[in-house]
């Protein structure tokens, strides 16, 4: 019989300790240091798909959600028209390239809301595109406010780093990941980080489904049963 795969536990949460900063040292110092000391200026992350813009935005909402402090989030699959909330510690957009008219009404609402809140300190907006603000497709004043406080570009790993990453990924769900395996998926398959992890993850799943450990095999049966 079959076993379910169960969502429980299988795709840890991201963290900044969880994210390979090869390359983008200075921004996740950055970001570290905005979570440690409570700051409250602006960040704009940017960089193509697969390079972890949004593995660190989840990192810090999620940090602040550890610490009991509330944060909006929002992206191009969120409800629009979502209102800004005076609790806040803090308003995360990602994937602002992607926003629709509705989307964008919402994210200039909450710049103004951030910046002069009813009660309090400014809050601060830490914001994800894939291009430098001057460049995204969007309405003049968010796109103006996006470039206000800091920039940072990410830049995607290379095959050593990508190797360790999946490596740690693989760690972190419990699971071994031979070295073929990992060489056969370096070699055939997207090398974005993004798609590497959606990979693993139903390989993950797929493996718990047929009580197999991970191998070229069980990812050719599992890309194959996909197909059917």
């Amino acid at each position: 019989m079959k076993q379910l795969a169960l969502d429980l536990g299988l795709a840890p949460a991201p963290t900044l300790e969880g994210f390979l900063p090869a390359g983008n040292e200075h921004a996740v110092q950055h970001l570290r240091a905005w979570l440690e000391q409570g700051g409250g200026e602006n960040i704009y992350l940017w960089g193509p798909p697969g390079c972890g813009k949004t593995h660190l935005l989840r990192a810090l909402h999620g940090a602040l959600a550890a610490r009991g402090e509330a944060a909006g989030w929002l992206d191009a699959a969120a409800p629009a028209n979502t209102p800004f909330a005076g609790d806040w510690r803090a308003a995360f957009m990602d994937d602002v390239h992607l926003y629709d008219d509705a989307r964008q009404h919402t994210a200039f609402n909450w710049f103004v809301n951030a910046a002069a809140p009813q009660e309090g300190a400014p809050r601060a907006i830490i914001a994800a595109g894939s291009v430098p603000p001057v460049d995204l497709p969007l309405r003049e004043d968010l796109r103006t406010r996006l470039a206000w406080g800091h920039i940072f570009e990410l830049r995607h790993l290379d095959e050593a780093d990508m190797r360790c990453a999946l490596q740690r990924a693989a760690h972190a769900r419990g699971l071994r990941l031979p070295d073929a395996l990992t060489d056969y998926v370096l070699a055939r398959h997207a090398r974005d980080l993004g798609s590497l992890m959606a990979l693993l993850e139903r390989l993950d799943r797929y493996a718990l489904e047929q009580e197999r450990a991970l191998s070229i095999p069980l990812l050719k049966d599992m890309l194959q049963a996909s197909e059917e």
